[in-house]
Order: structure tokens, then sequence, then C-alpha cells
């Protein structure tokens, strides 16, 4: 018999004991995340006890490719239009924590007399809070839709965009011995430059591809085109020097903007889970008992770093984003613990060799503690303010109010400001593209040129007619863009003072798009520069006055803007968006929230009016969303049905009351579905039977007994239907169908 490879064995070693360990943890109500890494140390070779997993090599190969499917599945979730749309006060927020919790774990890594790099990876480690963890403690807590835990979410998801930047950067001071600020700046250009490029060119290739073959795509071929994407892209991202899980994160984040995005979501997550529970696993593996003993007040002082570090300084960066006291101190207490970002950085410090071999397992004790304590800090944060409150300044408290409460919703830049962002914005992306025709073109087809023609002069002449062609658009888009904006006129009328610096403004747009042919053709040619200035020149006012051209960026732009806005297209038509008024409403504690209609839900088939919603909750219900249709301001007579999503408003208090109320206004589960099990039964009345002479409505047999009469045999090939005005007689022969249960009351009444 052919022996059993030590991987499968591995493997059904981890599964069977995560099973476990995660229905354990499941009853305990605790995140599974901890459940993972419970089963990994079972499993590891540091546990005596227990049987231990033999190919450790082969389960850290599966938690690598566990660690690009849960970035590509984030990716998916995520949007850079959330971003764009969340405004400066996330982002003020989140970038204040990751700056103060990195130097608090850099000074604790020092106090303990750690090497540069372990305290380096520990900042980046205590900087990263959980953001399944923190989501997870807010469902069990009835919090999700509470106006603050909003916020917290938003900020979690700058924070694992920042996490993937910080990888990079970590990988780039870990490659070099003393990385100076030009090195750095030097990464950080390299990442945008990818990060833009990779962006564009996917947002508009992909969303196109997927519209062709939308037709040809069932759920299992769609499954496979994602997969296929998501691992070409995480390797293209290690060609270029950035890891596997970068690039997973940018095709997940390129396909969240497509109108197939929650099917891959839903189809993917399968996989998700076992690889990211085979990587969690992995991390439990490496916990060593020996280094938690010899390291316990190093641990010790790393949970409280993150528990007071997070409650002082997360609170003071959410005040500095715009929130008020209360609102920051509970956002800050909330994000109290670190998790699968700070398991993924320690797993990239091991990889590259560059932190010790005990960080890992400090860091997954210290993920641990904290994470038993996410909930109790959640609920100590209103107490904790109520207990400051009174301590602080009457004029503090109402000057840091009134800061929150007036901040308004939009900013007024100055028409300047605002065209000078919009042009820079447009000559660094169509300058991303450009650079990429160009390295494409010299790199890969400019050599197939001078092989074709012997290094003739045609070869470099067609590399440069074909490379010019293909930019030509965006060296138009770039040149000619917002020449025509409503902040160009304004300027151009407002004053002729304007006019010099507008013109100045074109003028050094056709500089750079100059540069470009310039570089193609010198690249190519031995001209002497005057001429190839003056070529460049009248490539460019060619390039400029074509129609064709003009045509095709036009058609270019479009196309990308469609694709972008393809998702938000598919929500209307859906009529899953929100409204636009969520974010004028007057009442900083009014907004909107949607609920889910249990199918087990006790009030299906109940109107509006008959439920009371909004004397016994305090809620108004805007919308119900029912089969892809959106019904709006809903009158009394609506009836509810189970699966609508019900979009309410009101206060965190009576949104928190209305969810607990659809959530326990539910029909108990049946724990005995083994005995409602419909049986056949051949049924024949007796002489003494209790139903001679009785109609089949008057027996009760369904009224009664909860029996149904399938029919009545009477020697013919069928059984014959037995009507309800049927009068029994002595002999008849019925089947009966029923639970087993009701069966044998039958057959006892009968008897």
């Amino acid at each position: 018999m052919a022996e059993l490879p030590a991987l499968i064995e591995d493997l059904a070693l981890i599964l069977m004991v995560a099973g476990v360990v995660t229905l354990v943890f499941k009853k305990l109500k605790q995140p599974l995340v901890l459940g993972y890494i419970v089963a990994g140390f079972l499993v590891s070779p540091h546990m005596p006890y227990t049987a231990s997993v033999v190919d450790m090599s082969n389960i850290h190969l599966w938690a690598d490719i566990g660690v690009m499917f849960l970035l590509f599945s984030l990716g998916l979730d995520f949007s850079f239009k959330k971003i764009l749309k969340m405004g400066a006060s996330p982002v003020i927020s989140v970038i204040c924590i990751i700056f103060a919790m990195s130097l608090l774990g850099v000074i604790v890594g020092q106090s303990f007399g750690w090497s540069r790099m372990n305290c380096i990876f520990l900042g980046g480690m205590l900087a990263m809070s959980s953001t399944t963890i923190i989501y997870k403690a807010f469902d069990d807590l009835g919090l999700r839709q509470q106006q603050f835990a909003g916020l917290v979410m938003s900020v979690l998801i700058l924070e694992d965009i920042l996490a993937i930047v910080m990888m990079v950067m970590l990988s780039a001071i870990a490659s070099g011995n003393n990385p100076d600020s030009g090195q750095m700046l030097g990464s950080v250009m390299k990442i945008g430059f990818f990060l833009v490029l990779w962006l564009v060119v996917g947002i508009f290739a992909i969303p196109l591809f997927l519209r062709r073959v939308r037709k040809l795509i069932n759920n299992e071929v769609l499954l496979i085109v994602s997969l296929g994407l998501c691992c070409a892209m995480a390797v293209f991202s290690t060609k270029v020097g950035f890891s596997s899980a970068f690039g997973a994160f940018i095709m997940g984040s390129i396909l969240a903007e497509t109108i197939e995005a929650e099917r891959i979501e839903k189809l993917v997550e399968p996989v998700k889970n076992l690889f990211g529970a085979v990587f969690f696993v992995s991390v439990g593996m490496l916990v060593d008992p020996q280094i938690l003993i010899d390291y316990a007040l190093p641990i010790f002082v790393l949970v409280m770093t993150i528990i007071i570090g997070q409650a002082i300084f997360g609170s003071i960066s959410f005040m500095l984003g715009g929130e008020s006291l209360k609102s920051a101190m509970r956002c800050g207490f909330s994000m109290a613990q670190i998790g699968e970002f700070s398991f993924i950085i320690a797993s990239l410090g091991l990889s590259l060799g560059v932190i010790g071999d005990f960080l890992y397992p400090v860091v997954v004790a210290v993920s641990v503690i904290t994470t038993f304590l996410t909930p109790y800090m959640i609920r100590l944060a209103t107490p904790a303010y109520n207990a400051l409150e009174p301590h602080l300044p009457t004029r503090l408290i109402k000057m840091l109010n009134h800061l929150s409460m007036s901040r308004p919703n939009t900013t007024e830049q100055s028409k300047w400001k605002r065209l000078l962002i919009q042009m820079s914005i447009n000559t660094i992306v169509y300058s991303i593209l450009s650079i990429a025709v160009i390295a494409l073109m010299l790199t890969f087809f400019h050599p197939i040129m001078i092989q074709m023609f012997q290094e003739k002069w045609y070869g470099p002449a067609i590399t440069g007619v074909i490379t010019i062609i293909l930019m030509a658009p965006f060296l138009r888009a770039m040149v000619m863009k917002k020449n025509r904006s409503e902040e160009f006129k304004a300027l151009w009328k407002e004053s002729n003072r304007n006019r010099l610096p507008l013109i100045f403004t074109i003028l050094f747009r056709i500089m750079i798009a100059v540069n470009f042919v310039f570089y193609v053709i010198s690249y190519l040619t031995h001209f002497g520069s005057a001429i190839l200035i003056t070529v460049g020149f009248v490539a460019v006012i060619l390039i400029i006055m074509s129609r064709s051209i003009k045509r095709r960026s036009i058609l270019l732009e479009r196309l990308f803007i469609n694709n972008l806005r393809s998702r938000d297209i598919e929500a209307q038509v859906r009529g899953r968006k929100k409204p636009l008024y969520e974010g004028k409403l007057l009442d900083r504690d009014i907004h909107i929230a949607d609920f889910d209609v249990p199918f087990n839900s006790m009030w299906m088939g109940q109107t509006l009016k008959q439920l009371n919603l909004g004397r016994k909750y305090g809620v108004h219900i805007s919308s119900i969303m029912r089969g892809g249709c959106r019904l709006n301001i809903p009158d009394g007579d609506y009836i509810i049905f189970p699966g609508d999503k019900l979009q309410a408003i009101g206060s965190d208090d009576q949104l928190t009351k209305f969810r607990n109320a659809i959530e326990n206004d539910v029909l108990g589960e049946d724990y005995e579905l083994e005995k409602r099990e419909m049986k056949l039964r051949q049924f024949i009345i007796a002489q003494d039977s209790p139903f001679i002479g009785k109609t089949l409505e008057e027996s009760g047999i369904r009224s009664r007994y909860s029996c149904m009469v399938v029919g009545m045999e009477e020697g013919k090939e069928n059984l014959s239907s037995v009507g309800p005005k049927h009068r029994f007689e002595e002999g008849d022969i019925l089947w009966i169908v029923g639970e087993q249960e009701a069966l044998d009351a039958l057959m006892l009444a009968h008897q």
C-alpha cells in the first residue's frame, strides 16, 4: 500500500485540531483567529504531549499562500474611492496613531537592549490594530451600527493600506545595511510609480475583459480567473522588487472596482478561510513556551504599552481628526490590540532574517492577551470619559466639542489651488503611463526590430514612430486636459494678471511632453540636440492638433471613468447605494444604518403600522430594499418580508435598541431536525375505528394530528384522491404522510 505524503498527514492534523479548537472558541464567543493560534501551538514541536507536524517547510509554504489570499480578500473589500471620500479626518488620525505607536515600540525595544532591526519591526507591529478582531468585537457587543464604530473601521482600512506600504518600506530597510533618506525616497517613489501604473492599467483593462466575457463566465470560471489574476500580479510584484502580498492586494483592489467584486468575494472566501487558517496555525507553531517564560516582562510591558498608548495617543489622534472627546476616547480605546498584520510583519522579518526568533512568539502572546482585553477596553471607554470629564475645565470640553461639531463637510479651496492640484495629478498619471510605454517598447519591441532589420535604420525608426503613436493620447491629455475647466476659465476672466501664469502652466506641460519625445528619439538615434528638440516640439504640436488622437484620448479617458464607476452604477441600478443626504443630517447623533430582516423573523407578514417601530424604538424607516428594488419612504401599509433590508434613521441608542429587537424577535431554531422526517404509512379503517362515518374534514387527521391523507387504495393502478367530504367506511385503506410522532399518535387514537 502506498505511503501517504507527509503534507497530507500534516494538513489532516492541522485541520482536525483547528476544527475542534475553533468550535470551543466559538462557544466561548472568542475570535477564531485566537483559536487557530492555539491549535498551532498544540500541533507544534514545542508541545510534547500531542501529535506534531512533521514537515514545517511545507506548512510555511501554505502559510505564505494564505497571506497572499488574505490580502487579496482585503483588497476586494477595499476601494480607493472610499478613501478619497473619507476626507482628511481619518487620514490625520491614522498617521498620528501609526507614528505614536511605532515610536513607542522602538523606545520599548531599545529599553530592553534589542537590536536596531528588532526595534524597527516591533514598532511596525505595535502600530497595526486588528481589523478582524475589532469588527468581531463591535458585532458581538452590538455596536457595529454606531457612528464611532464606522469611524474606527475607516481608520482601520487606511491602517491596512499603510501596513502594505510599511511592509515594502521595511523590506527596503532590511535589504540595506544603512539606508539613507535618498534610498527611502527612492523606495517611496518606486511604490508610488508602480501603484499608479497598476491601478490605472488594471482598472482600464480588467473590467473591460470581464465585460467582454461576462456571458461565458460561471462561478467556477470566475473563481479560477480571479485567483489566476491574483497569482499573476503576485508574481509580477516580486519581479519588480515588492512582496507577493503587495501584488495580491493591488489585484484585489482593482477587482473591487468591477461589478463582479461581490461575487468574487463570496467565491474566494472559502479559499481564503482555508489558507488563512493554515497561516494563523503556522503562527501558533512558532510559540515556544520557554521563550514566553523568559520574556514574561517584555510581554507585560508591551501589553501595557498598547493598552495605555492606544487609550491616550489613539484618543488624541482622533481628536486631532476632529472628533469630540467622548467619541475620540471610544475610538481610541477600541483599537488597543494587535492582530493579523502584526503577524505578517513578523513573518516578513523572519523570512528576511533581520529579527530574532524570540520576537515572533512574544508578539503572538501580546496579541492573544490584548485580543482578550478588547471587549473590556471598548466597554471601559464611556466610564473612563465619565470619570475624566469632571476633572477637565469646562471651557476646554466646550472648545473641543465645538471644534468637532462645527467641522465643515467640505473645505473651500481657492481656484488656483484646485486647478494646480488637478493639473499635477493628471501630469503625474500620464507621465507614468508614458514611461511605462517607453519602457515596454525599448525593452521588448526594439530588440525584435533590431534583429529583423539587421542594424539598419528602419528598426529604430519603426520603434520610435510606434512608441510616439502609443504615447500620443497620454501626451495630448497631459498638455490639454483642464485647459477648459471651470477654474481655468474663471481665472482667465477674473484678471489679466492670471493669464501669464495660466499660459505658463500650458508651456510647462508642453516641455514635459517634448522631453518624452526627445528621450525616445535620442535613445534610438544619434542626431544633435537641436534637431532632437525641434523634432520633439513638432511631434507634440502635431499630437495636439490631431483630431484622431483627440478622439482616442477622450475615448480612453471615458472608458477608464466608466470602468471606475461601474460598481457604483451597478449599485444605483440595484438600489443598494445609500442616499446622498446621509452625510448632511444636521444632528451629528442622527445617522442611517442598514438592517437585514432575518428569514425566521417574527416581523414577517406584519405591516409597518402594526410593528409601530417609531413609537417603540424611535427610528424612522426611510427605505426598504427588496429583490434589488428600493422602496423609498414606505407608508404604514407596507408589509415586511424575510430578507428585506431596512434603512433606518435614528441615534446610536435608538438604532442599538432597534438592532437588538430585529435580532431577538425571531422564531427559535429547531434543534431536533432529525425528528422532522416525513414518513408514509398505510392506515386501514378497522371495525371499531372512531373514524367510521366521519368525513375527512371531521376526522381531524390534518387539524388535530398534523397528518395528511395522500390517497386511498381501491385496487386500481393509482391511488384514488380523497376529498374533504368523503366519509370513511370499514376496510378503507388510506395512505397517510406525517412525522413519526404524529403518525404514532394517530395510530394510538385509531386503536
